[in-house]
């Protein structure tokens, strides 16, 4: 069931297409910031109750990050894997046809699970405004203003600097600070790329399928040459393969979930053994669990600051901007406002989640007095 409170959620729209058999939702959250913002994404058990529940983290994530969003979400209930590539974007274009009155007007969409570049042009053209989707292709032009995908690597990015803000934070040099990354996807490759770069050492890696473990440190280079031709990160020729799930005790400075949600949980949180945890995927680790964690002295930078990077990233398409605009305002903004709740945090004594949400909260307020 859906919560209501002062926040939101706005509208909540369910379509139905009977000649593709597309049926699926929309939540618009809140829009005292802007249009609503946030990707469709495409499973055979999406609900309302999990669109409404994303689209709240949109409206956090995108007041967090200064945006001028606010959040939204949708969900279009159906297996990809059992669908052609036809009957797919047919599916994507009856969606988009469906929400139109809402959309871009008051709510903007995205790529989320099993939608990327190919459904956000499938969804612009059947919406009739360019502007109604980011995450198109970078071929996908109207004038000046391209697309920009999310494969570009912006929200490993961001969690790559808000890493280093927090550990800067708790005056670890990143020279040399050993970490772990659960997740070999868009995210977890590109901030293992970023932080080894920088010096910190990549010591235990998982996918689906397993992972490593590597006390010396593993070589980037290598460990992206085996996931592309072997599949798995745990195939990497060096150190001790770790089953699945394995990861969560290793001992490392810094443990950065990446993929799935509820990775650390009831069962397994008693094995962590890491100082800092900054979330590259949404959701890894309960609020309770977080706030036993803290009173741990363990640091976590939560969801919808550390991955905001493609929020970020679509903002700068949705105005037009071009790719090489994305990474220095990735930069500027997860520096900064990670910076903020880790000091706000530190004031008041609380989580940093908590933090976060009541600067989120505060700005969402102010944009609804100026409204």
């Amino acid at each position: 069931m859906v919560t209501f409170d002062e926040f939101g959620p706005e509208k909540i729209l369910e379509v139905y297409d009977p000649v593709t058999g597309m049926h699926g939702f929309t939540v618009i959250d809140n829009t005292n910031l802007g249009p609503g913002k946030g990707g469709i994404r495409m499973t055979p058990t999406v609900s309302v109750e999990e669109v409404a529940h994303l689209a709240r983290a949109m409206t956090w994530k995108c007041a967090l990050a200064e945006l001028p969003f606010g959040g939204g979400k949708s969900g279009i209930v159906a297996d990809s894997k059992k669908l052609s590539n036809e009957q797919k974007q047919a599916i994507v274009a009856a969606f988009s046809r469906a929400i139109t009155p809402v959309c871009p007007s008051h709510y903007i969409a995205g790529p989320d699970i099993a939608t990327a570049e190919e459904e956000m042009k499938t969804f612009a053209e059947a919406n009739g405004d360019f502007h109604s989707v980011t995450g198109k292709p970078a071929t996908m032009c109207k004038g000046k203003a391209c697309g920009i995908p999310h494969e570009l690597g912006s929200t490993g990015y961001g969690v790559y600097h808000a890493t280093l803000v927090a550990l800067k934070h708790l005056g670890i040099n990143v020279n040399g600070a050993t970490f772990t990354v659960e997740g070999f996807g868009n995210v977890g490759t590109f901030v293992s790329q970023y932080l080894t770069e920088a010096g910190a050492k990549l010591i235990a890696v998982s996918d689906s399928k397993g992972g490593r473990y590597v006390p010396k440190g593993m070589d980037y280079s290598l460990l992206m040459k085996v996931k592309k031709e072997k599949g798995t990160v745990s195939e990497y020729p060096a150190g001790k393969k770790l089953k699945p799930g394995e990861i969560i005790g290793v001992k490392a400075d810094v443990f950065i979930p990446a993929a799935q949600p509820d990775v650390i949980n009831n069962r397994n949180k008693h094995k962590v053994k890491v100082k800092l945890i900054v979330q590259g995927a949404n959701i890894p680790v309960s609020y309770d669990i977080e706030k036993e964690f803290h009173q741990k002295k363990i640091l976590i930078i939560p969801d919808f600051l550390a991955n905001a990077g493609g929020v970020i990233s679509s903002y700068i398409e949705s105005i037009g901007g071009s790719e090489k605009e994305v990474f220095p305002t990735v930069e500027q903004k997860i520096v900064r406002n990670t910076q903020i709740v880790l000091d706000y945090a530190k004031k008041k004594s609380i989580p940093p989640r908590a933090a976060a949400l009541e600067i989120a909260q505060e700005r969402v307020r102010k944009a609804k007095k100026r409204k």
